[in-house]
């Protein structure tokens, strides 16, 4: 079944009266069409979005990660450097993404031993015209395919799960951060 995008409108959430918001897709023209959004009028502003995701394992195999003995070598090491690189070419991976100058990008791990878990948080920023939070999320996912990668040999049952955007600052819409229940 072919389903073929007429309008450029969905139905958003409910807002603070109740009353459902419907806002724009962007990235159509009026005839349905994809494009890439023309950001020229906007003002560059300071742009910061943060995302966060995480990668569920069997006990052995975050152990290994701890201990820094997975065959491949240093698992969150090797995680962070291609988070930050995907952060780098999220336009080249995502096909209606702006190229930015990114003026920051960190990436920060933790263990959750009782979840036997990876999670990972990325913060990117840049001054521009468009926001950064493809390049937050991008940066998370990848980070975890690159600890499911480094794994794989000892555990190819990993999940992923809840990676999601949890704040982006900068813009017209202003400062966004996520509902507690989606953290």
């Amino acid at each position: 079944m072919i389903i073929r995008l007429r309008g450029s409108s969905y139905p958003g959430s409910r807002g603070a009266h109740g009353k459902r918001d419907v806002k724009k897709l962007t990235h159509f023209d009026p005839r349905g069409q994809a494009r890439m959004v023309d950001v020229a009028a906007k003002g560059e502003t300071q742009r910061i979005a943060r995302a966060a995701g995480r990668i569920r394992m069997r006990p052995a195999t975050l152990k290994q990660i701890i201990a820094g003995s997975a065959r491949k070598g240093d698992v969150l090491g090797v995680a962070r450097i291609a988070a930050i690189q995907a952060a780098k070419r999220t336009s080249e991976l995502i096909p209606l993404c702006h190229p930015l100058a990114l003026t920051n990008v960190t990436v920060d791990f933790a263990v959750n031993r009782k979840a036997s878990a990876v999670e990972c948080t990325a913060t990117v920023a840049t001054f521009g015209r468009t926001g950064v939070e493809m390049e937050a999320l991008t940066a998370v996912a990848v980070a975890l395919l690159a600890v499911y990668d480094m794994c794989k040999a000892v555990d190819r049952g990993m999940v992923f799960e809840n990676i999601r955007l949890l704040e982006k600052k900068g813009g017209r819409s202003g400062h966004w951060v996520a509902p507690r229940r989606r953290r």
